[in-house]
C-alpha cells in the first residue's frame, strides 16, 4: 500500500545517526526485548543457528547467546552505524557474525536457520510479506520465526496532535494491521501462526522529550508522503499545543504503542499452496500429526 511504504535510504541514514545514541533512548526496545526472550521459555528450543534480524546494536544478540551458548550466531540489519555499535559491544569468545543486509531480501541460504528472531524491526519492511516468504525460505522444517512490530494505534497521540496542526500532511509513520499481516504470514507459507496485540505506555514532561527521545532512536517519519521541508514555528507550536489535550492525571504525556506479537513455524516444501485469488489451500495429507 502507497501509503505505508518507505524511503529505505532515509531510513537507513536515520539509524546510522542515531546508532550511538540508540541505547541511552530505547526504553520501548527494552521492554519489548525482554518480553520475547520470555516467550521463548515456552518454546524449548536447542537452535544451532540463530539470526536477529535487525539486531541494531547488538542487545538482543548478547542476550540469546547467553541463552543458546552453543549456537552459531548471526546478527542483521541495513544500518552499518548500528552494526558498528554492535560490533564494539561484542564478547571476546564466540562472536556473533554482523553482516548488513535488507531483511527483504536475506543473504542466506535455504532452509539454514533454527530459530528468527525479529524485536520491533518488520515495521521498517514496504513488503512485509516478503520478509515473510524470506522466513519461510531461510527456516528448516520445525524452525521458528519470532517477531515483535508495531501496530496502527502507535504513537495515537503524537498522530492526532499533527493532524491538528497541519491536516492533509503525514507527520507519523503508519504500521500495518495484526490481521492484514497474520494473513500474509499464511500466504507467505508459514505454519501454525500465533499473534497476540500487547499495549504498552510511556510518560513524557513535554513534547520536546518525545521528539528528542524518538530522534535518538533514528524513528524519524520515511514515508514517501511524508510533509516535505523545514517544520515551522507555527505549525510545531500548534502540535505542541494539540498534544496538551492528551496530558494525563500525573501531569505527563502518554506515548502508546500497540506492539504485535507474532510466531510461526518453518515446514515442509509444498505445504501451503497459495492459488491465483491469494486463497490459501492445505494438502489433507498435512494435517495428519
Amino acid at each position: 500500500m502507497r501509503e505505508y511504504e518507505l524511503e529505505k535510504a532515509r531510513v537507513r541514514r536515520s539509524f546510522d545517526l542515531a546508532a550511538s545514541s540508540y541505547d541511552e533512548h530505547a526504553r520501548l526496545q527494552r521492554i519489548v526485548r525482554e518480553e520475547m526472550l520470555s516467550r521463548l521459555e515456552w518454546l524449548k528450543l536447542s537452535p544451532k543457528v540463530v539470526v536477529d534480524l535487525g539486531c541494531g546494536t547488538g542487545a538482543a544478540l548478547r542476550a540469546l547467546r547467553k541463552r543458546f551458548a552453543r549456537a552459531r550466531l548471526l546478527g542483521l540489519d541495513i544500518s552499518r552505524g548500528m552494526l558498528e555499535e554492535a560490533k564494539r559491544h561484542q564478547p571476546w569468545l564466540r562472536k556473533p557474525d554482523l553482516v548488513c543486509a535488507d531483511m527483504e531480501r536475506l543473504p542466506l541460504r535455504d532452509a539454514s536457520v533454527d530459530l528468527l528472531f525479529s524485536s520491533l524491526t518488520l515495521q521498517w519492511s514496504n513488503e512485509p510479506e516478503r520478509v515473510f516468504r524470506e522466513a519461510r525460505r531461510v527456516l528448516r522444517p520445525g524452525g521458528v520465526f519470532l517477531f515483535a512490530t508495531l501496530g496502527p494505534d502507535t504513537l495515537h497521540e503524537l498522530r492526532d496532535a499533527w493532524r491538528v496542526a497541519d491536516p492533509g500532511h503525514t507527520h507519523v509513520n503508519l504500521f500495518y494491521d495484526m490481521h492484514d499481516l497474520g494473513d500474509a504470514l499464511v500466504r507467505a507459507g508459514l505454519r501454525d501462526p500465533v499473534m497476540d496485540v500487547e499495549r504498552i505506555r510511556l510518560d513524557y514532561p513535554d513534547v520536546q522529550s518525545i521528539m528528542r527521545s524518538l530522534k535518538g532512536i533514528g524513528a524519524h517519519n520515511g514515508t514517501l508522503g511524508r510533509a516535505r521541508g523545514l517544520t515551522g514555528k507555527g505549525r510545531l507550536g500548534r502540535m505542541r499545543a494539540a498534544y496538551e489535550a492528551h496530558r494525563n492525571a500525573e501531569g505527563m504525556l502518554p506515548v502508546s504503542y500497540e506492539v504485535i506479537h507474532g510466531q510461526a513455524w518453518g515446514g515442509e516444501a509444498g505445504r501451503y499452496v497459495v492459488d491465483a485469488q491469494g486463497e490459501v489451500r492445505i494438502p489433507l495429507g498435512s494435517l495428519r500429526r
